[in-house]
């Protein structure tokens, strides 16, 4: 039996949304799974609206999520002479015929069978006058008769007669640049696809390539269509409810893993499981956990998830990538330093935006950090100046001014006074941070190091 073989084939007139990155995912995993073979091909047939700048947004976006292809990315609009070889064999074999037809006779035909109760379709007037090329002809496909069954890897056994869902369609546009259908099938059955997973919006075209796929002489690759992600509204997905490029989510501070992770569940299942490694799922993945029914997208659950991973992700990689995120804000700071910050706010970040905008009082320069207004008149009263004062001595006057030595002193201080920490915390972290809000107060004390916590605190106490 041959290698199993799969795709991608996005469309360039737009950025890869979250639907797409899914099906490049589940034809991915399908692959890989079955040490088989993943190809990317571009599909700019559609020239108005296709640009090289989509074209590269797509590879940045298969980049980002680690959806590596054997081969390509290929693009149809140099393959044109492939198809016009495989049309003028549906014409030389008398599957295909030149039509002449306008689009308003066409569309007369159309309104004529609705009147009549049928189904509004061309009704093969050029059919058997045995035209020949000329200018402004299209070429049709003679649809057949009968019935169209395959064996879904989603849906099951799917079967319709072909006069119900095919007439004779249009293979080549009077222009001579050929149409998608006969485009896709002649580029799937040359690259040697076997499986095809993909959107049930493409489930009309289904049979109209299985009969060009006969007709041509080809092999008939296993078919899978997947239900659309919906809303929370229960309506198709769109940009308010997050159907935005992929690299927008990476902006948004989201995590490839956690994109991965949270695009294989809308659909897709095994057990109760959550979270899975990519290794993970290149174990267990198989066409039988696809779900027939409507996936639904939820922000909240891809932060859920993504969260998990900033917690469980390694210091070094995340205090890189912290690194980009504070450049968007203005701050540069040393990676050592990040690599102190990152574990503070692994437990509590949703994102990486988050993090970056709760870390930057760490890399702020004392002179211009902020203080909140609220904050100060509750927190910096003058007892707390008094207070603050003598922690600041205290800490100025530490052997060591370690995240343990840090502790002790703190509690110490506390248990003297007879106060509850939190009597204590509070102004010293409005001191130094300029908010009510932070990681520990010893951890952050000693991650600020000493001279900028004796550095921010005098600054508050001359507020």
């Amino acid at each position: 039996m041959s290698a199993m073989v799969t795709r991608f084939p996005p469309s360039p007139t737009g950025f890869l949304h979250i639907g797409g990155a899914r099906t490049a995912l589940f034809n991915w995993l399908l692959a890989r799974s079955n040490n088989g073979h993943f190809v990317l091909r571009i599909e700019d047939t559609d020239t108005a609206r296709s640009t090289p700048e989509m074209t590269q947004a797509i590879l940045d976006g298969m980049t980002w999520l680690g959806l590596d292809w054997d081969e390509g990315p290929y693009l149809q609009s140099e393959r044109t002479e492939r198809y016009n070889l495989a049309i003028e064999k549906l014409l030389a074999t008398g599957h295909a015929y030149y039509c002449e037809c306008t689009p308003d006779e066409v569309e007369a035909m159309r309104e004529k069978a609705r009147q009549e109760g049928r189904k509004p379709k061309y009704d093969g007037h050029c059919r058997d006058r045995q035209l020949g090329p000329g200018e402004g002809r299209v070429v049709r496909f003679k649809a057949p008769t009968g019935v169209c069954a395959w064996k879904d890897m989603v849906k099951g056994d799917i079967s319709m007669e072909f006069e119900e869902m095919v007439d004779d369609f249009i293979i080549r546009r009077a222009d001579g640049s050929p149409m998608y259908n006969l485009a896709v099938v002649v580029d799937d059955a040359e690259m040697g696809m076997t499986h095809i997973l993909r959107g049930e919006d493409h489930l009309s075209n289904t049979p109209k390539q299985i009969a060009l796929y006969k007709a041509l002489g080809y092999e008939v690759p296993e078919f899978g269509h997947m239900p659309m992600i919906f809303g929370p509204d229960r309506k198709k997905l769109s940009k308010r409810h997050g159907a935005m490029s992929v690299m927008e989510y990476e902006k948004m501070g989201f995590l490839p893993e956690a994109m991965l992770n949270y695009l294989v569940r809308l659909g897709w299942g095994h057990g109760d499981q959550e979270i899975f490694t990519l290794q993970e799922l290149i174990e267990v993945f198989d066409t039988r956990g696809l779900n027939s029914s409507p996936a639904m997208f939820d922000l909240k659950k891809l932060e859920h998830v993504n969260a998990h991973y900033i917690k469980e992700g390694d210091v070094e990689r995340l205090a890189t990538l912290l690194a980009r995120y504070l450049r968007d804000l203005g701050i540069e700071a040393p990676h050592e330093k990040l690599a102190q910050i990152v574990p503070l706010y692994q437990p509590r970040a949703v994102t990486m935006v988050e993090m970056a905008e709760q870390c930057a009082f760490f890399l702020t320069d004392d002179a211009t950090l902020e203080y909140d207004e609220q904050a100060v008149a509750k927190h910096l009263t003058e007892d707390a100046r008094a207070m603050l004062a003598e922690v600041r001595a205290m800490l100025a006057a530490l052997p060591e001014f370690t995240e343990e030595a840090l502790d002790v002193a703190l509690k110490a201080y506390v248990e003297e006074k007879g106060i509850k920490f939190g009597k204590l915390a509070q102004p010293v972290r409005v001191a130094v941070t300029g908010r009510t809000f932070s990681p520990g107060l010893h951890e952050t004390l000693f991650v600020l190091g000493r001279e900028k916590t004796l550095a921010r605190m005098d600054r508050a106490l001359a507020l």
